[in-house]
């Protein structure tokens, strides 16, 4: 089976950032086939990526992952494991919610109609590196940038399941509720210990990396709005893993 259509906003050309009309929409979860006993991975077209790249489970996910369009990208990383060592302690996570700001034609992104400040320009670096910024001057939110070079598109990581480090994690976050550790971007790096001297590492490295993780049919997957913002609201480039009880909302 291949990968399922499903419309996203257009692409604006490099030379020519005109704002368009954002498509036709539903805000409901998309559905695809549920195998209950088994994982398998969030789309058809990730495990025939996997299999080309030959990447193992043990591995970090390659650059050339991250180099494609930012709506694939973001559905293929729900399941995949984000880790990072921090002062010596390790933590991990599986993604299990994302967000994905998809160039200069998103209203909604950092990068709308190129804007190019001191902020944005980790968002405008090499596919499979990190983004980070400080949200409201209050937490830390932790992108991976996709596509290409000069080209602001990533996507926002807003939610983990609670796989390793869990004492470090509570420590962190003064919280013991483990499904309030990482429901949520500023959460979640928190938990992790992502701050601005991640921002523009490579997510192959000793500091942060993001390995192959559980495997998740396409129904497990769905989508729908973006969380807190207010333009281009009803673009559904929010995608989770269905049933998660570690999102930072339901639905």
């Amino acid at each position: 089976m291949g990968m399922p259509k499903v419309s996203h906003p257009p692409r604006a050309h490099l030379d020519r950032p005109a704002r368009r009309k954002p498509p036709r929409h539903s805000s409901k979860s998309v559905r695809f086939t549920n195998p209950k006993t088994a994982v398998a991975f969030s789309s058809s077209c990730y495990r025939a990526f996997e299999e080309r790249t030959k990447t193992s489970s043990n591995s970090n996910l390659p650059r050339k992952f991250y180099a494609r369009d930012t709506v694939r990208v973001a559905r293929d990383l729900l399941g995949c494991v984000l880790e990072t060592r921090v002062r010596g302690a390790v933590t991990a996570g599986r993604i299990v919610e994302v967000e994905a700001y998809v160039g200069p034609h998103d209203p909604a992104s950092h990068g709308a109609n190129w804007l190019r400040t001191a902020r944005t320009e980790p968002m405008y670096g090499a596919p499979g590196t990190a983004y980070v910024y400080r949200s409201y001057g209050v937490h830390w939110c932790f992108n991976v940038v996709t596509e290409r070079d000069d080209y602001p598109a990533a996507v926002l990581v807003r939610a983990l399941e609670p796989l390793r480090g869990v004492k470090v994690m509570s420590r962190r976050r003064s919280q013991d509720d483990l499904r309030l550790l990482c429901s949520g971007p500023g959460r979640l790096t928190q938990a992790l210990g992502i701050t601005a001297a991640l921002n523009r590492a490579r997510l192959d490295g000793v500091r942060i990396r993001i390995k192959p993780g559980t495997l998740l049919s396409e129904e497990d997957v769905g989508s729908g709005p973006r969380v807190g913002i207010s333009r281009a609201a009803d673009w559904p480039l929010r995608f989770f893993v269905e049933g998660s009880r570690w999102l930072s909302r339901r639905g």
